[in-house]
């Protein structure tokens, strides 16, 4: 049997290259990100812009599943680069998905479209690691709780949610939602233990999803490793996506507080000449 065909956007960054290996392996792996990505054919390796339509048109066609990670990544993301890569770019994703018959896009999202809930105990000390201050069990965000975003960064994953389900009910592209936790290329999850997603667990999500039977249309899921100290509910995902993780950060902080978190390595977001002088 022919192998799937799984275009991945943003396969360069940390999430993209924890899944790389693995989704090599199991499907016809392609790319779409302004620089190339190592080791992916030509024919299979599309270089183009998010905001720029007809180049994410011509990277879709032909494609099963879209996995759509590429964005300004940083939750301190401005608006000078949210709404034009998070924004259009994300609309330009899901109209290419439709016009060239893509059976289901993946969308990363983020737990930042609902980050306004650190701001409450007990989710900010347990953030803090200030443990001794919460009591067990406590109650875990989960899918039913209203967009509360932290940021432009949340704002526009809540939007990609809210445009999945136009597209889903007015045009009939499924879609797959996932609010990614903590990634780090370290695969450590230092200070962000209770939102840490390691790199198989992320892999294996984002698999599950991409492979979800066609009956399930839309969906909205946490994704997060099965973390002592998760803030988040990640019943909905063992549920629905049969998501089995493997790992925990475990009850104890290990890192120095003191130490600067990886926020997703703390990369600038890059202007690429291509497309991005218009």
């Amino acid at each position: 049997m022919s192998k799937k065909k799984v275009l991945v956007t943003g396969l360069n960054g940390v999430v993209g290259s924890a899944l790389k290996t693995e989704f090599e392996k199991k499907y016809e792996l392609s790319s779409f990100s302004r620089y190339g990505c190592e080791d992916i054919p030509d024919e299979r390796n599309h270089k183009g812009n998010l905001k720029d339509y007809d180049s994410v048109l011509k990277a879709f066609e032909g494609q099963d599943v879209v996995v759509h990670l590429a964005a300004d990544r940083s939750m301190k993301a401005e608006w000078d680069t949210v709404l034009p890569y998070n924004i259009i770019g994300v609309q330009n994703v899901f109209e290419a998905a439709k016009i060239t018959g893509v059976k289901r896009v993946v969308f990363g999202s983020s737990q930042h479209a609902v980050g306004g809930n650190y701001l409450d105990e007990p989710y900010r000390s347990i953030l803090s690691a200030n443990f001794s201050k919460v009591k067990r069990p406590y109650k875990r965000i989960d899918e039913n709780t209203p967009i509360r975003p932290s940021g432009f960064y949340g704002v526009s994953k809540a939007f990609g949610e809210a445009i999945g389900s136009i597209y889903n009910e007015y045009y009939g592209l499924p879609s797959i939602h996932l609010r990614i936790g903590y990634t780090a290329s370290n695969d450590n999850p230092g200070k962000g233990m209770s939102l840490w997603l390691s790199h198989r667990d992320c892999t294996q999500i984002i698999m599950k999803a991409v492979d979800a039977p066609e009956s399930l249309k839309y969906g909205v899921y946490f994704a997060m490793s099965d973390n002592y100290w998760n803030i988040f509910s990640i019943e909905k995902a063992k549920k629905e996506l049969g998501y089995k993780p493997q790992d925990d950060s475990g009850p104890v902080l290990t890192e120095d507080l003191n130490v600067p978190q990886l926020e997703r390595d703390r990369t600038e977001f890059k202007v690429n000449p291509y497309s991005d002088n218009d």
